[in-house]
């Protein structure tokens, strides 16, 4: 590991403006970013402690939402009361990702922060577009079965690893900011990442030294919240292709809240709004379905290897929806 230098911040300004300069890097759970430094593939010269800022509560707003620190360790975040009844789909897709000990520590906004799992952006003597720009992408004809069919480019193929932004994309989840120079900004979700088109190595919309101080989630989604996770083994593996979901059902069998965001198959979190509205008011029949896999699915790609993730999507959106209408979940 490289030498760096060590600060810690008392107030997220401080924390903001220290970590501005160039190869700068907060740490807090650091359960991806000191891996990634041992490998050499993250060489931050200076690493800012924010440990010390108090952004560990999580609260209810004034809509009947929650404010979550971004210091709230993911265990935390998945065993809070308010989380459990009113977002359940929220503490089962941060259960389903990595490790007792390794939620423990890892924090709110470090998940959001979390680096792809590809072979060959860890693999530090291969070509990687995403670790050096301009170099290549071995994945795209090699080894690809864990990885993206939807959002990729020519010039990267890789999936996002989090489950727990998933569910956050599905609840429609704000991420409020810090900046250098004090000012604040809310960065809905949806936003927030960036697809890899000719850019691989540029993920999200954060600037230089910009903190995550808090995520927003707005008021509860009335109907089933669930997390389907395919993978391939049952514990601390990441998802092949996963699915947050929130349906409600009236009594006459028909869809009458629809909202659907995939893990795996995205170069970032997926959700298709036209997919939610096409469902929405029928009921469910396979035909409709079909259709909104069809839409789902429009523009995949595979690349051999992961080819299986399409219609594994498929069936997993059958299976979500068909669980709905027989009223199975929370």
């Amino acid at each position: 590991m490289k030498r760096f230098e060590y600060s810690r911040a008392d107030a997220p300004k401080q924390a903001a403006t220290s970590a501005s300069s160039k190869d700068a890097s907060f740490i807090a759970g650091g359960t991806n970013l000191l891996d990634l430094m041992k490998l050499e593939i993250e060489t931050p010269i200076k690493l800012v402690d924010i440990t010390r800022l108090e952004l560990e509560q999580v609260e209810t707003t004034a809509d009947g939402g929650l404010r979550i620190g971004t210091l709230v360790t993911n265990s935390d975040l998945a065993a809070h009361p308010e989380v459990i009844a009113n977002y359940p789909v929220l503490s089962r897709a941060i259960l389903a990702g990595a490790t007792g000990q390794l939620r423990n520590r890892a924090t709110t906004g470090g998940n959001f922060l979390q680096r792809t799992r590809c072979y060959y952006f860890y693999q530090t003597d291969s070509a990687c577009n995403k670790r050096e720009p301009g170099t290549g992408c071995p994945a795209i004809n090699g080894e690809n079965r864990t990885l993206a069919v939807l959002g990729t480019s020519d010039s990267c193929i890789a999936q996002h690893p989090s489950d727990m932004a998933v569910a956050m994309r599905l609840l429609d989840a704000t991420i409020k900011t810090v900046k250098a120079d004090g000012s604040t900004r809310a960065i809905d979700v949806k936003d927030f990442y960036c697809l890899p088109k000719d850019t691989p190595h540029i993920e999200n919309v954060l600037e230089a030294g910009e903190l995550i101080t808090h995520v927003v989630l707005p008021a509860p989604i009335k109907g089933m919240h669930t997390y389907d996770k395919v993978r391939d083994r049952a514990s601390y593996a990441f998802a092949l292709v996963s699915c947050a979901a929130v349906v409600d059902a009236d009594d006459n069998g028909n869809l009458k809240t629809v909202r659907l965001a995939f893990g795996g198959i995205g170069t970032k979190p997926w959700r298709n709004e036209e997919v939610e509205a096409l469902l929405t008011d029928t009921d469910g029949n396979s035909d409709v379905i079909t259709q909104a896999a069809d839409l789902l699915l429009q523009d995949a790609k595979g690349n051999g290897q992961n080819d299986f993730k399409i219609p594994l999507t498929r069936r997993l959106l059958k299976q979500v929806i068909q669980r709905a209408l027989a009223g199975e979940g929370a």
